[in-house]
């Protein structure tokens, strides 16, 4: 199955619209007819909603015009769509979007590698986005139909490798909608600044993120929610699926599936019996691995309980001078479906943005 690329630039609008274009159709025949989906458009009026979407429109108007014109190029509600892009901000049974992450140092410098995980429908509808914006960084990152970018994985023109997992928290206040945050991840300019918009205190739903950077030997493992944050710097080998694991969070309350209980386990083992730094094979082998029975981390089941599969698999191999990133979308091949490097020249030179 190949991956399809696509390449927008222009006004926050305008990118907004050409990814409404892009998903349209998988959006109608897939997304909109979901319970979630009719779930979060009966939302819209509720104060809940509405303090969010004041929230967006006042602190982050670039992505609100994005939203607004991926709307319009779906054809498609402004209040239905914006609520699909706060499906993580409201406690639901479907919580879609799972997602395994394996992060650590590496010879040459730190390794990224990330399973990303969605309704298995969605397979073939999904695509790399290649955007330069009229305001903000330019960035590359794995899209889903009806979503803007950023909660996926991805890198940015100053070489900030983003990388997103769902949790599913208990209780969820009116905030920051998370996929808002994960968006202004995309133009950080260095992990700190990431860390800073995902770690504010007014956010609503939860996630974890992985963040590296080009030139850097500093490798963040961010879990946020709305009850509070844990920043980890990573100095080993180590992996997360789709709950809160640091016991600083141990008071949030949270929903851990069968699924992302058993990935997790698996991959802290087998992350256990490696000796020395990761490598991208290594990464790749546990990010396939299929031992878990019907819990597999590389999931492809038809009947998976979370109804989610693994829709790509990416690789960031991040040094001193350069971002190395590999997508690949089947578990049985070394050819990459996409792959590029960012350089520290074109980041150096791009400075003064």
């Amino acid at each position: 199955m190949t991956l399809p690329s696509i390449h927008l630039d222009g006004s926050a609008y305008a990118i907004g619209h050409g990814l409404g274009v892009f998903g349209r159709d998988a959006v109608l025949e897939h997304l909109r007819p979901l319970a979630l989906w009719q779930y979060l458009a009966s939302q819209a009026n509720t104060l809940k909603a509405q303090q969010m979407r004041q929230q967006v429109q006042t602190g982050f108007p670039r992505y609100w015009q994005e939203i607004e014109g991926l709307a319009d190029g779906l054809q498609l509600p402004l209040d239905e769509v914006f609520m699909w892009n706060c499906r993580g901000d409201y406690v639901h049974q479907q919580s879609v979007d799972g997602c395994t992450t394996v992060f650590g140092p590496t010879r040459g410098g730190t390794l990224i590698a990330h399973n990303e995980d969605g309704l298995p429908q969605l397979r073939g509808h999904c695509a790399l986005l290649h955007a330069t914006p009229e305001e903000g960084l330019a960035f590359t990152s794995f899209i889903y139909p009806g979503s803007l970018p950023g909660h996926t994985l991805a890198v940015n023109e100053r070489g900030l490798v983003a990388t997103v997992n769902n949790i599913r928290p208990a209780h969820i206040p009116a905030g920051v909608p998370r996929q808002i945050l994960a968006r202004a991840t995309l133009d950080a300019a260095c992990i700190d600044e990431a860390i800073s918009v995902v770690t504010r205190t007014d956010r609503a739903g939860a996630f974890h993120h992985t963040f590296g950077q080009v030139g850097s030997a500093r490798l963040v493992s961010v879990e946020a929610s709305a009850e509070g944050s844990n920043v980890s710097e990573v100095q080993w080998p180590a992996g997360h699926s789709n709950h809160l694991v640091s016991l600083s969070l141990s008071r949030v309350e949270q929903r851990v599936t069968a699924s992302s209980g058993a990935r997790q386990r698996c991959v802290d083992l087998q992350l256990q019996q490696i000796s020395g730094d990761l490598d991208a094979n290594v990464s790749l082998d546990i990010l396939r691995d299929i031992s878990g029975g019907a819990l597999p981390v590389y999931r492809c089941a038809p009947n998976d309980p979370d109804d989610e599969n693994t829709l790509a698999t990416g690789i960031f191999l991040i040094s001193a001078d350069t971002v190395e990133w590999r997508i690949y979308t089947q578990p049985n091949t070394d050819q990459p479906n996409a792959e590029g490097v960012v350089y520290r020249a074109l980041i150096d030179a791009c400075s003064g943005r």
